[in-house]
This record gives structure tokens, C-alpha cells and sequence, in this order.
């Protein structure tokens, strides 16, 4: 009977000491390896024992073997085969080897790892961020509120945009004043600033500062009307709607910062709250919220709450109407529904209302910009 030829596997060989990779050819044994230096002709002997493997677990990979502790002599090999010749000639070391056929095992697994990463940051972002963001927005400091409103404010409100006529600000500023009374618990330094622009719009930043744009002062036809529109931004604050929803779009990091009370970040965030405050759109239940709480909150304060309704109506005409007039309703859009809300709760009893700025022209104050 003829003898069996041990198959022969080319290879290169390292030893550990310099970067040549010199030619070698290996046989397998079912004790060890037998490694032939191609150009010198010497032949080492590796034992499986000593043997492990360290490369050639995926596909396209060559395999590479390596004996001795840290920096020892390496073998690799170019065809995969190899392995498979190994696990079969020395059964009893074939668990220290991978074997090639795990190779699409191995892809696929890997496969199946990314995709469930990828589906876990997905749930994350759709689900967790948003879940965090709002835990967060009910337990952070006010002081980090008020940084964080005062740096989107450099950026919506900077001071050449600001009408700073004195008096006519103080006018507003007694409004306000008469308005939070009704809320002596709070610990929000409000604030309302003007801005010379023909929008109709108003807003509120975490913190407690009201923007008011021009062209919603010039379309108030008495201080109650406008009273109706602080009392409904001073809710949104109160409900930190919009510090919850400017967490929403920000990083972990940024998360656990706000939960931290750490300002040290806020002011190069700045950039990116305003960018969300400048398009916020709130949802219907922070609205209906701000409406119902902005309606009592001037119910408290002996304020007619049928300015508030006055507005909201003559808002809700402008429906359709296209330029700057009609974006309050992007964004605060007055539903026939929260209307009639409103209108009940307004019919409630309540003490007989106080009169705003009875001795002060209403027309002189929205001229505030300097504008006729």
C-alpha cells in the first residue's frame, strides 16, 4: 500500500524580532508543526500546545499563528483551508482553532450585531432621548434654565434688534408684574423684551423671557389683550415646554449636564436652542395647557380674561391669510375647540376685574419701536 504525503501549506515566517517575512513551508501533525525556512532549509518545530491562534477568524482574513509569550515567532498563512486540515489532523488540539466553516456563522452574527445596534439607537432616539429629555426638563435647576435662555436670547433678541424706549417698556413691564403676582411661588426672573419686527408672534425661552415682536404689540387693541398673550408664554415657561423641548434635540451629554445644573456647556449651546426656539412649534396639549392655566392665571390677577379671548379671535380670522400676520397661528394655533375651553372657563365666576393702565393711552405703547 503507498504511503500518504502529509499535504505541504506555504506560509511566512516572523520571528519575532525584526519585520522580514521570510518564506516557509509548514506540515501539520497531530502533535505539532513542522516549519521549513524555504531559503536557509532549517526546520522548527512548534507544538499545538504552544501554538494560537491570533488572525483568520473572517472571511478574507488570512491566518495567523503565533507561539511563545508577548512578541514570539508568527506563521501566516494565505489559505484558509489550512485550518480545516488542522482541526482534522490533531483532533485533540482542534478546539484552539477556529474552524472555517464558523467563518459565515461568525459574518452572520456580526451581521445581526450591527442590525441590533443600529435598532437600539433608533429606540434610543425615538423613544429614550425624548423619555430622558423630558425627566430631565422637570428636574433642572432653574439657574441652568436661565443660562440656557439667556445665551438662545444673544441669539433671537441680540440688542440692536431690542426697542429701548423706557417708558413705554416700564408700561409692559407693569403688566407683567400684576400678572405674576397671581404666581408668587415662581422662581423665574421674567422678563419681556420688544423686538422691531412686523411679525405677529410671540414666544417664551426657558427661564422666563417673553419675546414680543412688533407687529403682535400694534395688533392689541388694550393692555388685556396683551396681558392674554404674557399670561399664555409665562404658562409655557411655568410648564417648561420649551426647555423640554430644546432637550429633545440635544446630546446625552448635554442631558446629563442640565440634570447636573452644569452651566459650564450652556453658552455653546446657545446656538442650537435658538435654532429650536426659532422654529417651535408646541405640541396640542402644551397649548391647551398654556391656554387653560393663562386663562386662570388672569382670572388670579383681576385681569378681564375677554381680552385673551379677544385676541385669540381675531387671530384665528387671520386663518389663511398669507405674510407675517398669520405666523402666531404656526405656532400657536387658536382651535375652535380651545376657543370654546376658554369661553366656558372665562364665564366661571371670578372676582369683578381690574382695569389695566386705566389712565394711559393703550396706542401710545405699541409705538414702542418708534413706529407710527
Amino acid at each position: 500500500m503507498p504511503a500518504i504525503t502529509a499535504r505541504v501549506w506555504d506560509a511566512h515566517y516572523l520571528d519575532g524580532r525584526t519585520a522580514v517575512r521570510r518564506p516557509a513551508r509548514v506540515t501539520i501533525g497531530r502533535t505539532g508543526l513542522e516549519v521549513t525556512l524555504t531559503e536557509e532549509g532549517r526546520t522548527l518545530r512548534w507544538p499545538l500546545s504552544e501554538v494560537r491562534q491570533t488572525q483568520g477568524f473572517y472571511e478574507g482574513e488570512q491566518v495567523r499563528l503565533e507561539r511563545g509569550r508577548g512578541v514570539g515567532d508568527v506563521l501566516v498563512i494565505g489559505d484558509a483551508a489550512f485550518l480545516g486540515a488542522l482541526r482534522g489532523t490533531a483532533s485533540e488540539a482542534a478546539s484552539a482553532f477556529h474552524g472555517p466553516s464558523r467563518r459565515r456563522f461568525v459574518l452572520a452574527v456580526g451581521a445581526l450585531a450591527t442590525l441590533a445596534t443600529l435598532a437600539v439607537a433608533a429606540a434610543l432616539y425615538v423613544w429614550g432621548i425624548p423619555r430622558l429629555a423630558d425627566v430631565a426638563a422637570a428636574r433642572v435647576p432653574v439657574s441652568w434654565e436661565v443660562a440656557l435662555g439667556e445665551a438662545a436670547m444673544a441669539h433671537l433678541a441680540p440688542a440692536a434688534r431690542r426697542c429701548a424706549d423706557a417708558e413705554r417698556q416700564h408700561r409692559i413691564d407693569e403688566i407683567m408684574a400684576t400678572l405674576l403676582r397671581a404666581a408668587p411661588e415662581s422662581r423665574y426672573p421674567f422678563r419681556v423684551t420688544v423686538i422691531d419686527h412686523p411679525m405677529v408672534n410671540a414666544f417664551a425661552t426657558p427661564g422666563g423671557f417673553v419675546v414680543l415682536f412688533r407687529g403682535l404689540l400694534e395688533r392689541t387693541e388694550n393692555a388685556e389683550e396683551l396681558a392674554g398673550v404674557l399670561a399664555h408664554e409665562i404658562q409655557h415657561v411655568l410648564h417648561r415646554d420649551a426647555t423640554r423641548a430644546i432637550l429633545r434635540q440635544a446630546s446625552t451629554g448635554v442631558l446629563v449636564a442640565a440634570l447636573a445644573g452644569d452651566v459650564t456647556g450652556v453658552m455653546a449651546f446657545g446656538v442650537q436652542s435658538a435654532r429650536v426656539l426659532g422654529d417651535l412649534h408646541h405640541g396640542r396639549e402644551a397649548e391647551r395647557a398654556a391656554d387653560v392655566d393663562g386663562l386662570r392665571m388672569l382670572q388670579a390677577a383681576a385681569v378681564d380674561p375677554a381680552g385673551m379671548l379677544a385676541f385669540f379671535r381675531a387671530m384665528q380670522r387671520l386663518e389663511g391669510t398669507p405674510g407675517v400676520a398669520a405666523r402666531y397661528l404656526s405656532t400657536h394655533p387658536a382651535s375652535s375647540d380651545r376657543l370654546q375651553t376658554l369661553t366656558a372657563l372665562a364665564a366661571a365666576p371670578a372676582r369683578p376685574p381690574v382695569k389695566l393702565l386705566p389712565d394711559y393711552e393703550w396706542s401710545d405703547v405699541t409705538r414702542i419701536c418708534g413706529r407710527r
